[in-house]
């Protein structure tokens, strides 16, 4: 049933994607020769005027076929028949309605959970955020020059980057009025192996979280594994762990580590790093509140702003190698998370595993159109660069050109994505 849903979840996000290249494609006078769920072979269709409408075998992606688009004719109908701004529009279509589905989906999320407000729930005492005049209640709008709309915009913020600097600004709202400090944080330097864990449904030490660049990071190590042992000790619960780190403090030797995924345990060797620590002094919500009919519109489009700028930070992170291509996953390895997110989600009844499966379409959408809007041959954004020359140049790039070009790029991303798989895979 999970694999299922997880199916399920992706082919929404993806026909929604070739919907919109299709109806901007019939709008603007292009025959569509075939709109197709899946890849591969056909395993149902039926023929509609000049549409052939199909299923296929592997329910992995979709395609919107148009007369024309791949070569040069240029016959009545045909998409090189069109207007370039036609064409802009029904190629930027896809990633649009991408876009769409995910302020859909999150009005539904804001409607019935709300909205996480970056509210403080906590200030340390005499701390030197309290010294500075920081409250409980006080909301974030603004920290280390970074805006912040919702919570998790102050959490994302601090996983990807970290606090490493002790000199903190920050703008925060308090009945209406706006207020900018600036502290110097306690920080302390220790080892660490770069990951937090928390009791998972039976007390187990799951880790939480990972740091960026950390010492397990770098081990293959991921948010959801399971400790069960370190240096050969048993590790049943997250007390016993906390217990062990205590009498054992960190010194830069070599650690072992027993880790649990998918109920195989594999043990990996990691040597802590020494870390510098800042300690804001204050915490910041993460959990959510219900709001009003214009908060709904306000906090959905927030929604699906924070995981365009989040899949925008993680591309330039890949870029700069602070990822890398063994981070990726695929559509088996998005498939597999959302099956296990089903499962854990199911025994918090049924509004529990909508509200998850919406989660993940809104997170899957948003990305599926900030990659296709990549400039990258083959995918829409590479599309669109030569759309866009075409436009400002009033002559169209040669079709030869760059139909070899879309195919170059095409051949290196199914590369890529066998590369992926195959990852994917070995991870399972």
């Amino acid at each position: 049933m999970k694999i299922i849903i997880a199916i399920l979840v992706f082919s929404v996000i993806v026909i929604f994607h070739e919907l919109g290249h299709f109806l901007l494609a019939k709008k603007n006078g292009i025959a569509v020769t075939e709109f197709s769920l899946g890849m591969g072979p056909r395993l149902w269709s039926v023929q509609r005027g000049e549409t052939r409408y199909s299923l296929k075998l592997f329910p992995i992606g979709g395609s919107c076929m148009m007369v024309g688009e791949d070569d040069d004719d240029a016959s009545e109908g045909s998409f090189n028949k069109a207007s370039v701004w036609a064409r802009i529009s029904v190629v930027a279509a896809g990633p649009v309605f991408n876009f769409i589905l995910a302020f859909l989906f999150a009005m539904i999320i804001t409607s019935v959970v709300g909205y996480d407000p970056a509210e403080i729930l906590w200030v340390e005492e005499n701390s030197p955020a309290a010294e500075a005049g920081l409250q409980e209640g006080d909301i974030i709008t603004e920290f280390q020059g970074k805006h912040i709309s919702i919570g998790r915009d102050y959490e994302l913020y601090t996983t990807l980057h970290g606090v490493k600097d002790e000199d903190i600004t920050l703008i925060y709202e308090r009945d209406g009025e706006k207020h900018e400090i600036s502290f110097e944080a306690n920080s302390t330097e220790k080892y660490m192996l770069g990951y937090s864990y928390a009791p998972g449904d039976n007390g187990e030490a799951e880790i939480v979280s990972v740091s960026i660049d950390g010492a397990v990071m770098d081990a293959g190590v991921l948010a959801g594994d399971v400790i069960r042992g370190i240096n050969g000790t048993q590790i049943n619960t997250a007390d016993e762990l906390q217990t062990y780190m205590e009498e054992h403090p960190l010194d830069g030797s070599q650690v072992t580590l027993d880790i649990e995924r998918n109920g195989k345990v594999q043990t990996i060797a990691v040597t802590p790093q020494m870390t510098k620590q800042v300690d804001t002094g204050f915490l910041c919500n993460v959990y959510r509140e219900k709001t009003d009919f214009i908060g709904i519109l306000k906090y959905s489009a927030v929604e699906v702003r924070y995981w365009i700028s989040s899949t925008i930070e993680s591309l330039v992170m890949l870029i700069k190698g602070q990822f890398t291509v063994q981070d990726l996953s695929g559509p088996v390895g998005i498939i597999d998370v959302i099956g296990d997110s089903y499962e854990e989600a199911k025994t918090e009844g049924t509004l529990m595993v909508v509200m998850q499966m919406l989660y993940w379409a809104i997170l899957l959408s948003a990305n599926l159109g900030v990659m296709n809007l990549l400039p990258i041959p083959a995918l829409d954004g590479g599309r669109l660069v030569f759309l866009v020359i075409e436009a400002i140049t009033r002559r169209r790039v040669n079709p030869n050109v760059e139909g070899m070009i879309h195919f170059a790029g095409f051949v290196l991303l199914m590369m890529l994505m066998v590369f992926v798989m195959f990852n994917d895979v070995m991870r399972l």
